[in-house]
This record gives C-alpha cells, structure tokens and sequence, in this order.
C-alpha cells in the first residue's frame, strides 16, 4: 500500500481524471454484458458456417456466462488480495485476446474454448469494476457514477440482439467477436495512461477449496438448467446434476463458514440492506431476460417486422436507459436510493403487465410504448440499487461485493432465458396437445398465450421485489426513517470504509 496517499479521493490527479476512468471501466463493462447476449442472434449463421447441430451450437452462448459464473467471485477476491486495478488490467488484455481467437475459430472446440478466455478476462473487469468506482468517487457522486455503470451492463445486455442482428447481416458472425479487439486496445492504452496504481492490497491467502466447489455447484447447475430443457427435467441425468449443484453449494458454504479467509465473506449477507438490494437486482435481471427471449419471437414472427426493424424496436429499451440511469444515480445521491428502486420496480410491472396484453393487432406505438415504459423502470431501478449494494460494504470487501453483484446478475440472466423458454414452450405444449420447441406455423394464437403467461410470470417476479422493497420501505419508516436519504446511505457505507 502506498503511504502517502491511503484513498483515492484524496488523491487529486486521480479525482481530475475521475470521469475518463469511468469511460474505459464501462468500455470493458459495455462489451463484456454485451457479448453474453449477442451471439444468440448469430447462431444460426454460425450453426451453418461450421456445420453444427442447434443443439450444440448453443454452448457457444452458454459457456460463456458459465465461465463468467464460475469464475467472477475468485477474481473479486482476487483484487481484494492483490489489487483491483491490477486484475482489472489483466482482464483487459485476456479479454480482447479472447475475442480475437473467437473471431479465428473455424471449429466448435476452438470457439468454444476461445469464449471460454475471453469469459475469463470478462469475469476479471466485471468482478472488480464496480469496486474500484467506489473507491475512486466521492460519496456525493458514487450513484451517478454507479448508474452510469448500471446503464452500460443493461446496454451491454439487452442490446445485444439489435447490435447482433445488424452485425451479422452485414459483416459476418466473426465482426461480433472482432469489433472488441480495436475497442479493446484503445481502451488499454487509455487505461495504462489514466488508470492510478493500487493503494490497497493485503496479504490473504487463496480459497482454492471454496473457489473450486463453487464452480462445480455454478457449472452442474447450469448444465442442469440448460440441458433439462432439451431432455426434460425429470430426466435421472438432470436430477443428478441438481443433487450435485445443491451438494456442491452447502459444502461451499459450509467451508466458507469455517475457514479464516473465504473467498466469499458470508458477513455481507447479514447485512439486510445488501441482501435485499442483491436478491431484487436478481429479480429484476430474471425479468428483463424474459422479455429479451420472448420479444424478438413476438416481433418477427406475429407483428411480421424483419430482423433488423426487430433489432431497431428493442433497442427501444436500451436507449431509455442510457438517458434515465445517469439521472436516476444523480437523484440518488441526493434524496436517497429506495424510494426509486420501489418506483422502478412499480414501472416494470406494468410494463410487463402492458407486455403481457399484446396480441396480433397491436400497434407498432402500443408495443413501442411498453417497451420505453420497462426501459424507464429498469433505469430507475439499476443505478440506485447498484449504489445501494456497494455503499453498505467496507472498503476491503469492495472486489468481493462487485464480483457478488456481478455473478447475481449473470445468474439472473441464466435463469431469465430458462424460465422464459421453459414456460413459453411448457404453455405451447399444452396447448397443442404435443411437445413444442419453436414457434408452430400458422397458430400464433398458440405462441401469444405462451407469451401471455411468460410476461404474467415476469411481472409477478416483478411484484415480489417491489413487495421487498416497499417492506424494507415501511419498517425504516416505523424506525424513525433512518438513513432514508442519500447521505444517510452514503454516509453509513463510508463509515464502514473508514472503520475497515
């Protein structure tokens, strides 16, 4: 640790350049969300180009945020151990190398095992980022500066099939892969230049016990999740993987309670206020991927837009966001982050209730219309409950609480895609009389009542964190409201900083 400056903020060559830092940080958080999602869209072309079964063809989406999964809580512990920044840096360079392979790849095995480099540079920024702008910003605008990452991992997300979409048709499945090297390297030089040294490191050892049963509970559960949708859930193969996932996760815990170093630090769950805010950051990404499975179906195949205007209307979504989250983060600041993650969570539901209402005569402003209104809910929500998450957790474990934030969110993607398929296709099934796995030809009444209750099911999910929170809402408010507002939260999370 450097002697002579013990924070950031008190350093102010690092305060001046404050905001460019942030840029490069959400450069790298822009791409790495994004390419969880954008190669959805690609598949078929890749499935054609190198000669590939659907099937298969999906683990080149599917390895990727298992890896990220399995890896994102090792690399925040990581940086706590020896130094945010640095892991961050390391994670830039595997991820652009990452992406280069990929765009090389000319078989399964080699993409496959290219996406798995570039999940690992990726799982290197996410599980640090977050932590190192709550060291760098001041209390004041740690939740715009938290917003304006909160609008760069839902960009990242949910712009992927438009991005994707556009890419593809006019470059070839490769430019999804390659357009991150030149981004890539400019964001690394710009890094070497502005990025400060670490100030804060320690001397702790590696939970390699923990970190291995935590990828075998992320890895069964995810293959579980994923290939009992092809076979069914009631498969002894699926239900041999759960029993292994649940195994895997209550020795892990079991370890981390036990030893003197976890690699998760099992205290932070203690802590109401960041349990809460994690398990609705959860929900809320559940949801948002629910409508990123389900609306390019609707918008294809039932309002008959072509792949690129499909694209154009969901990057509807994104665009809201990019202009609410700054906003939402600055308003945090000042009056307090809970009051508008419960009002993003209100908007969601109703425009996940709005979704739910759509059928084959819908106006492209109805759908347009719902779409901006989840786009508004999801910015108001993200930006004060990722500053939510980061200001009630001590400087020390800052690379733990990004990388748990992090994981929460690609699960809820994971998740998000498994009960959206799951149930769009369980209601299609019944209601044909016949196992469906795609869209049947000439019955979109078929296909609409099985969006009908996805989007019910996405909203109710919406409900319960708005429940949650407005619980959370009422019992501070019965305890005298203390540290409703902005300065209070603020306030309570450097204090713990100070303390640690």
């Amino acid at each position: 640790m450097n002697s002579a400056i013990s924070s950031y903020q008190d350093n102010p060559q690092v305060q001046q350049r404050r905001w460019r830092i942030l840029i490069i940080l959400n450069l790298f958080t822009f791409m790495a969300t994004l390419d969880g999602s954008i190669v959805n869209v690609a598949l078929p072309t890749i499935t054609g180009d190198l000669g590939l079964q659907l099937g298969h063809a999906q683990w080149v989406s599917s390895i990727y945020l298992m890896a990220i999964c399995s890896f994102i809580l090792l690399f925040g512990r990581l940086g706590d151990i020896f130094g945010k920044i640095r892991i961050f840096r390391i994670g830039t360079v595997v991820f652009v190398v990452g992406s280069l392979l990929c765009g090389l790849s000319g078989s399964l095995a080699t993409l496959i095992a290219a996406r798995i480099v570039q999940a690992i540079g990726a799982s290197m920024t996410m599980a640090n980022s977050q932590g190192i702008v709550t060291d760098i910003f001041p209390a004041n605008e740690r939740g715009k500066a938290l917003g304006l990452v909160g609008t760069f991992v839902s960009l990242g997300s949910i712009a992927g099939p438009g991005v994707g979409g556009i890419m593809v048709s006019s470059l070839g499945w490769e430019s999804i892969f390659w357009i991150n090297v030149p981004i890539g390297v400019i964001a690394i030089l710009l890094g070497a230049k502005l990025l400060p040294s670490d100030i804060r490191t320690s001397k702790k050892r590696i939970d390699g016990g923990g970190s291995l049963l935590f990828a075998g509970f992320i890895v069964s559960l995810i293959a579980a999740i994923l290939l009992g949708q092809e076979i069914g859930y009631g498969d002894w193969r699926i239900i041999g993987l759960l029993l292994f996932a649940v195994a895997s996760f209550l020795a892990f815990l079991r370890v981390e309670s036990r030893i003197g170093e976890p690699m998760l630090d099992l205290s932070l769950f203690r802590n109401p206020l960041f349990t809460l805010s994690i398990l609705c950051g959860f929900l809320v990404f559940v949801s948002m991927f629910c409508y990123n499975i389900i609306a390019p179906f609707y918008l294809q195949s039932i309002v008959g837009l072509s792949p690129s205007n499909a694209g154009w209307m969901m990057m509807i979504y994104p665009l809201v966001m990019v202009v609410i989250a700054p906003i939402s983060g600055a308003m945090s600041d000042r009056f307090g982050s809970e009051w508008l993650t419960f009002i993003g969570l209100l908007l969601m539901v109703g425009a996940q209730a709005g979704l739910a209402s759509l059928h084959e005569g819908s106006t492209l402003f109805t759908v347009g219309g719902f779409i901006a209104l989840l786009g508004l809910g999801g910015g108001m929500f993200q930006s004060p409950n990722n500053s939510l998450v980061m200001s009630t957790v001590p400087r020390p474990r800052l690379g733990v609480a990004g990388s748990v934030n992090s994981l929460i969110r690609n699960l809820g993607m994971v998740v998000g895609i498994a009960v959206a398929t799951t149930t769009l296709f369980g209601v299609m099934s019944n209601r044909a009389g016949y196992r469906v796995t795609g869209l049947i030809p000439d019955r979109p009444d078929i296909f609409l009542a099985g969006m009908h209750i996805v989007f019910t099911v996405s909203a109710s999910i919406c409900v319960v964190g708005a429940l949650l929170t407005g619980w959370r809402l009422l019992t501070r408010k019965r305890r005298g409201g203390e540290g409703e507002g902005g300065s209070g939260e603020s306030s309570r999370g450097n204090g713990a900083a100070a303390k640690a």
